[in-house]
């Protein structure tokens, strides 16, 4: 079996991580990709920085709580037949819009830190 995780780092752009997923999901149902792509989300908050209290309007403090790193997590698992179609995907994802901003990560099954990143998709929900 075929398998890699690519991980897309978007930062703080949540509005491109989301038409990321939607453009995996329009995939998944168009080509019946059922199980061979697989994606989930990972979202760390950052610490706001100490200030002093002031006199910001309500919605800049709760903008600024919201800010995070949103990274994708993509797994592909191609069995062994569908190396053409594995190899394809594998080289497609990072090109398309929404992913060419976020600096790619690709874990190949082959790679010492493919169990790494394995276990991280597995932590996920």
């Amino acid at each position: 079996m075929s398998q890699s995780i690519l991980i897309f780092d978007f930062k703080s752009n949540e509005e491109s991580a989301q038409t990321a997923w939607h453009r995996i999901e329009s995939w998944k149902k168009g080509f019946r990709l059922g199980n061979k792509l697989t994606a989930k989300f990972e979202r760390t908050q950052e610490e706001p920085a100490a200030e002093e209290p002031s006199k910001k309007s309500k919605k800049k403090s709760e903008a600024e709580e919201e800010t995070g790193q949103v990274r994708l997590l993509i797994r592909l698992s191609f069995s062994d037949h569908e190396k053409l179609s594995y190899t394809r995907w594998l080289d497609r994802i990072p090109t398309e819009e929404p992913f060419k901003s976020a600096k790619p990560e690709i874990h190949n099954q082959t790679d010492a830190t493919y169990d790494k990143a394995q276990e991280l998709f597995d932590s996920l929900d």
